[in-house]
C-alpha cells in the first residue's frame, strides 16, 4: 500500500478540485452524511460521534423505481431505469461505515447482480479516516475491524498533526483516483503513522463472533428470545440506521389506471408484518421471533451464506433504540 503525505490546506484544494470537476462529494456532518457544495465546509474530526445513519443510502437508496410501465389496449409497455453513473466521493468515512460496502457487495450479487446497487457502488471512492470516538455501544473490534483499519476504504487518512495527514492508497480504484490529484502529495513517512494508529485506543473485544455463531446453531427455541421481544416496539430504526442492513420489498405504484411504476422500498425484519403471508398465517408472529431473526441473520446466517458478519459493530442500532436495547449485550449473553 502506498502512503503519502497531505497538507490539511491541499486536502481542502482536492476536495475543491473532485466539485470543480462535477463529481459528488460526501462528508459526515453532525447527523448524517450531506453532500458537500463548498470545500470551506468540510471538517474532519476524528472524535467525533457517528453520525445517526451510514451513508448507505446513497448508494441504495430508501426507495427508488425499478421499471415504469404503461398499460395499452392489448399490451404492456414497460420503460427501464437508468441510474446515473456520477463519480461520488465520501471523505472521512469512519472505518465501521467504510467497510459496509465488502460485506453489502455480497449480497447484491448473490442469485442476480443488483445493477442499481453496482453502478453506484463502482462510482464512489471511499475516503477512510481513522477513529478516536468510543462509547458502551461500539464494538467493532468484535467483528473483525478496527478503529485504525483500511478495510473497505480505497484511500486512508491518518491525522500526523494538526495540519498534515498520511495519505494511504488501499485500492487500485483508489489509486487511479487520486492520480489525477498528485501535485498535492509528498512522499509519506510510514513510522510516523504507525505512531500515530499504535497510539489510539481500541474498544475491548466484547465476544467472540466464532462461538456465538456456535451458540446460536443450537439455540434457536432459546427463551432469551423472548425477553428482548417483550422489550422491543418493532419500529424498526436499528435496520434504518444500519450499514449494512438490506432488506427491502418490491410494489407496484399505480399512478392512474395506465400508468405506473415499480418501487424498491426499504423494509425491515422487525415489522410484524415483513413475514406475514397471505393467508394469514406469519411464521414469526411475536417479536421475540423477530429479533432472534435479527441476530441470526448478522451473526450466522449471513456468516453461512457469505463469511461475512452482517454487522459492522458500530453501535448506531443500540445508541438510537427508543427502548435501550444493545445488541452488543444481547451477543454477549449468546452462550450458555
Amino acid at each position: 500500500m502506498e502512503e503519502k503525505i497531505i497538507s490539511k490546506e491541499d486536502l481542502l484544494s482536492l476536495c475543491k478540485d473532485v466539485i470543480g470537476n462535477g463529481h459528488t462529494l460526501i462528508t459526515p456532518g453532525k447527523t448524517e452524511y450531506t453532500v458537500v457544495k463548498d470545500a470551506s465546509e468540510i471538517v474532519l474530526d476524528t472524535t467525533a460521534k457517528p453520525t445517526k445513519a451510514s451513508y448507505k443510502t446513497f448508494v441504495f437508496p430508501k426507495a427508488e423505481p425499478v421499471i415504469y410501465y404503461k398499460r395499452g389496449k392489448n399490451d404492456v409497455q414497460l420503460l427501464d431505469v437508468d441510474v446515473e453513473e456520477k463519480k461520488t466521493v465520501i471523505l472521512g468515512a469512519k472505518p465501521c461505515d467504510a467497510n459496509s460496502f465488502n460485506i453489502l457487495r455480497h449480497l447484491f450479487n448473490w442469485d442476480y447482480k443488483d445493477e442499481f446497487y453496482n453502478v453506484r457502488e463502482k462510482q464512489f471512492i471511499v475516503i477512510g479516516l481513522i477513529c478516536k470516538f468510543s462509547d458502551e455501544f461500539c464494538f467493532c473490534t468484535s467483528v473483525g475491524s478496527s478503529p485504525v483499519s483500511d478495510k473497505g476504504a480505497d484511500i486512508f487518512l491518518v491525522p500526523l498533526d494538526e495540519n498534515n495527514y498520511s495519505l494511504r492508497v488501499v485500492t487500485e480504484k483508489g489509486g487511479e483516483f487520486i492520480k489525477g490529484y498528485e501535485k498535492y502529495l509528498k512522499s509519506g513517512d510510514e513510522a510516523k503513522t504507525k505512531a500515530v494508529t499504535d497510539s489510539v485506543k481500541l474498544p475491548e473485544i466484547a465476544f467472540d463472533s466464532k462461538q456465538v455463531h456456535e451458540w446460536l446453531g443450537t439455540n434457536f427455541e432459546n427463551p432469551k428470545w423472548d425477553g428482548v421481544g417483550d422489550l422491543c416496539l418493532s419500529c424498526a430504526q436499528c435496520a434504518f440506521v444500519c450499514p449494512v442492513c438490506h432488506c427491502f420489498d418490491i410494489v407496484d405504484e399505480d399512478y392512474n389506471y395506465s400508468e405506473g411504476r415499480r418501487m424498491k422500498n426499504w423494509d425491515g425484519c422487525q415489522f410484524g408484518h415483513f413475514t406475514l403471508h397471505a393467508s394469514g398465517h406469519n411464521p414469526r408472529d411475536i417479536q421475540g421471533k423477530r429479533y432472534r431473526q435479527r441476530v441470526n441473520h448478522k451473526f450466522k446466517y449471513y456468516v453461512d451464506k457469505f463469511g461475512e458478519i452482517l454487522c459492522t459493530g458500530c453501535g448506531r442500532c443500540s445508541r438510537g433504540c427508543a427502548v435501550s436495547i444493545d445488541i452488543k449485550e444481547i451477543v454477549s449473553n449468546c452462550k450458555d
